[in-house]
């Protein structure tokens, strides 16, 4: 059984993956309408939906817990960016965010002893640790990039691999 603290700090977990899902959707619907960047849409569009998975495995947990999952309202994403790697940076610091709330779980789960959420969020600890190397390093792949068209060139093409390095 959750506790009323642990259940509110969940669905606030609930909310932050929604939050990125609609982010990233946002993201992709941007990238789609720039010349050339298919890859690139096709990363952010995968990464709403990864998102909005997180959301709803958080969701069946608080529902098979006893608590009573909250689907939240949403406010509007960002929806255009000045330039691909300020899409990237934006993506990056929202992964730093949502790593800072699953760390805030995970610190009020041994709190309250609540060992079996923190054995839950461990899954959520390990996604993280991926999902902030994958942010930095497309980040650090623009950075070098800079202006070249050749290399962006690349990095569109590329980007679907690069999870799996």
């Amino acid at each position: 059984m959750l506790s009323q603290r642990m259940q509110e700090a969940l669905n606030k977990q609930v909310l932050m993956e929604a939050q990125s899902s609609q982010a990233y959707l946002a993201m992709g619907s941007w990238a789609d309408i720039q010349p050339g960047l298919k890859g690139v849409t096709k990363f952010f569009f995968k990464h709403s939906d990864e998102e909005r998975m997180h959301m709803l495995k958080l969701i069946h947990y608080i529902n098979e817990r006893g608590g009573f999952a909250i689907v939240p309202a949403l406010a509007q994403p960002v929806l255009t960016f000045p330039s691909l790697k300020k899409a990237f940076e934006e993506l990056f610091a929202h992964e730093v965010k949502v790593s800072e709330g699953i760390n805030e779980l995970v610190d009020i789960a041994l709190q309250e002893k609540d060992y079996a959420t923190h054995n839950f969020l461990q899954w959520y600890v390990n996604e993280q640790i991926e999902e902030e190397r994958l942010a930095r390093e497309c980040n650090d792949k623009l950075e070098l990039i800079g202006d070249d068209k050749s290399g962006l060139y690349l990095f569109d093409r590329d980007i679907m691999t690069m999870e799996q390095e």
